[in-house]
């Protein structure tokens, strides 16, 4: 079983991110928007590691490693926008095993999930390969399958096929696409997201003009069939 992973904070939109990059580090994620709700998560899901916000309506991160803390030694990462010294030192007091100061990479948060569940002696995640209809995607070395055929993707093509396997059928917004290539403090223009699909079509499909694995979804986004 992949570990779990729960990701606790108000701002959605920070959320639904960072469940994207878990997901293709092959994470299972549960999600919570405040301490309370979190609580109860926390409490059903049993997850591996807990990433905290601290600051957050009805009970903030503080709070809630105080409850925590008390029945469990989940490891938490703990995510805040303010760095002075006194808050950072308040958190790893209450049991906070490492800190990320907002905004953030999102690469430098997955670097830090690695070593805080290495630290704690969990085992690596599941979920390397991924595999949909006659797509195979080896985030390890990075590689692309089609039937038998082997296609080369630059670094962006290859995060957006990843991010679309994670989920077949469900539809990203261009805008979720590009927080997976560009991050959340990301500079740029959202239709960027066609020409990046545009070409990945163009390696993928048999015949572009009518893909069958990349949908287009009109006025929304894109999505990947089933198959």
């Amino acid at each position: 079983m992949p570990q779990t992973i729960l990701i606790v904070d108000d701002e959605k939109r920070l959320v639904a991110l960072v469940e994207s990059y878990l997901t293709q580090e092959g994470y299972r994620v549960a999600t919570a928007y405040n301490g309370k709700q979190a609580l109860t998560v926390a409490q059903k899901e049993k997850p591996d590691l807990i990433i905290l916000d601290i600051m957050m309506p009805e009970m903030n991160g503080y709070d809630f490693m105080r409850t925590h803390r008390a029945q469990h030694d989940t490891p938490i990462i703990m995510l805040t926008a303010k760095v002075e010294d006194d808050d950072k030192i308040i958190g790893l007091e209450l049991g906070a095993d490492d800190y990320v100061v907002k905004p953030f990479k999102p690469r430098e948060l997955m670097a830090r999930v690695r070593n805080v569940l290495r630290r704690a002696g969990k085992s690596e995640p599941l979920g390397k390969i991924l595999k949909v209809a006659d797509i195979i995607l080896d985030r390890n070395s990075r590689e692309v399958l089609v039937g038998e055929r082997s296609i080369d993707l630059t670094p962006s093509e290859f995060d957006l096929l990843a991010a679309l396997m994670t989920t077949p059928g469900r539809v990203f917004s261009r805008l979720d696409l590009l927080d997976v290539i560009q991050g959340v403090r990301y500079e740029g223009y959202e239709r960027t997201i066609d020409t990046h699909i545009k070409n990945l079509r163009a390696k993928l499909e048999e015949d572009p003009r009518n893909p069958q694995h990349v949908e287009t979804v009109y006025g929304v986004g894109y999505r990947l069939n089933k198959g």
